[in-house]
């Protein structure tokens, strides 16, 4: 066997109304509904399920909780905008911008926190 690509990824939250709020203004994702009100975050090919603490659909992580997710997300938007649109929706940068190593190649990444304190990393690709 071998694996071709994520289809989606699930986060526990504490607040559905607040996570999605986040997603959507800050990192400019889609909210859907799905399956009896289920909620989602969609961006490019792939979504987040996402799962409210204490009622976690089955089955599910052994210690599904909020803030234990590190996430990394590629922008094409440059990232002194990124660094900006941040800025304005009032999150602060944890670290950077710092030089990573992605699953493609190098990055340029800043990090912050969700509503739940999931460790964000947003980058860009970095042609060498």
């Amino acid at each position: 066997m071998r694996i071709n690509n994520i289809d989606h990824l699930v986060i526990t939250v504490h607040n559905l109304d607040e996570t999605v709020a986040f997603y959507t203004r800050v990192l400019g994702m889609e909210a859907v509904s799905f399956a009896e009100g289920r909620q989602a975050l969609v961006f490019g090919a792939q979504k987040i399920n996402l799962h409210k603490a204490g009622e976690e659909i089955r089955p599910h992580a052994q210690n599904a909780i909020p803030g234990s997710a590190d996430l990394c997300f590629i922008t094409e938007t440059p990232m002194q905008q990124v660094m900006s649109h941040l800025a304005f929706c009032n999150v602060t940068i944890l670290e950077g911008p710092v030089n990573r190593s992605g699953a493609t190649g190098p990055l340029l990444s800043v990090y912050i926190n969700d509503p739940d304190n999931n460790l964000i990393e947003i980058s860009n690709l970095v042609n060498e």
